[in-house]
């Protein structure tokens, strides 16, 4: 897998994206973009589960403790729902995911602290972005569970690659035959870029170098 996430990790997600339609499979994370911008993230999934603070007595529940249990490597992909209303993540947890070797971090929900995150370079892709604090507002569900956001799936150790343009997820079992196909999408837009450069007609070099389907051995054997 460490392969495969560092393979990933070296193309874009609208690469992947379109290796991913050619496949029929949905991977979008829809409405959660880049906080720090230029950053990318790619790495095994670590899927955490928020809910409302429920029951009586104290309404602090230390939700964020899970993170000393998150493995080097990972990305750490937080549902909460979509609720913007508090925050999930800051930059006390940021100071920590980056001790602990954390790639970054992935928000169905709202951060804060946003000017130190930034400062910090840390990858942080969330759906919004508000100082009130999730202390007292929200309590951890569930670790490990597969989580939804907006009928996309993310399943723990799932390839979570994110950057500009936001976050795409790789299923774990067809994440080898989709990092083959975005490579051949790279290289196709390559070496289309390349003839156009050249004085080629834009109509002409898509058609010889596949562009309607970049993902196909057409455009691996034009590289």
């Amino acid at each position: 897998m460490s392969d495969l996430v560092a393979r990933l990790s070296a193309l874009d997600t609208a690469a992947v994206s379109d290796a991913l339609d050619s496949l029929g499979i949905t991977g979008v994370l829809p409405g959660i973009a880049a906080r720090v911008p230029g950053s990318r993230a790619c790495g095994t999934a670590y899927t955490v589960t928020y809910g409302p603070v429920r029951g009586d007595g104290p309404k602090f529940r230390n939700a964020a403790n899970y993170l000393d249990d998150v493995p080097e490597g990972s990305v750490v992909v937080v549902d909460n729902g979509g609720n913007t209303s508090c925050t999930n993540w800051g930059s006390l947890l940021t100071a920590v995911a980056r001790a602990r070797g954390v790639r970054g971090t992935v928000l169905h929900g709202s951060a804060r602290d946003l000017a130190e995150i930034r400062a910090a370079g840390y990858p942080l892709f969330s759906t919004g972005i508000t100082m009130v604090s999730g202390k007292n507002r929200v309590e951890l569900s569930e670790v490990g569970a597969t989580v939804d956001v907006h009928g996309t799936r993310v399943r723990p150790g799932d390839i979570v690659l994110a950057d500009d343009s936001g976050v795409i997820v790789v299923p774990a079992e067809h994440a080898e035959e989709v990092a083959e196909r975005a490579e051949r999408v790279e290289a196709t837009e390559r070496r289309i870029a390349q003839a156009v450069a050249q004085g080629r007609r834009l109509d002409e070099a898509r058609a010889e170098f596949g562009y309607a389907t970049p993902w196909q051995d057409k455009a691996a054997a034009s590289a």
